[in-house]
């Protein structure tokens, strides 16, 4: 059995519950993880976006959810498809989110890359419009 087939139900729950939810299930993330992940954001902390700098365990990574959900609010999380190889599961989606304080709001094509191992993810990178998040996220 390849890695991906480890997690793929899973992980099709997880993006399933974070759409329907409207982001408000960071629970179905953290229980994905490894306990040593290496999670990963394009914008990597900046561009006025400080939560998304790299994290490295479930808590940190609920941290990151925690200033994406304080800052924002999901109008939608569309997944595409799937693709998977080896411990490798690619997510081509989008999705729309509204600053809670300003009512700026950005809508970005959206890649997300993971690996897993045994079941849990090991790691995460998700690449979209940083420009357009810096500037929604903007006072």
């Amino acid at each position: 059995m390849a890695q991906w087939e480890t997690g793929i139900d899973r992980l099709k729950a997880a993006y399933g519950a974070w759409s329907r939810t409207k982001g408000e299930s960071a629970d179905t993330w953290i229980n994905l993880l490894a306990d040593q992940v290496d999670f990963r954001s394009l914008a990597n902390g900046r561009l006025g976006i400080p939560w998304t700098k790299t994290r490295t365990s479930p808590a940190e990574v609920r941290e990151y959810l925690r200033g994406l959900m304080t800052t924002f609010q999901m109008d939608h999380y569309t997944v595409d498809r799937y693709i998977c190889q080896d411990d490798t599961i690619v997510v081509i989606c989008s999705t729309a989110w509204r600053n809670r304080a300003t009512g700026k709001r950005f809508d970005t094509p959206k890649v997300d890359v993971w690996r897993f191992k045994d079941g849990k993810a090991v790691s995460f990178f998700e690449y979209y419009d940083t420009a357009g998040v810096g500037e929604a996220a903007a006072p």
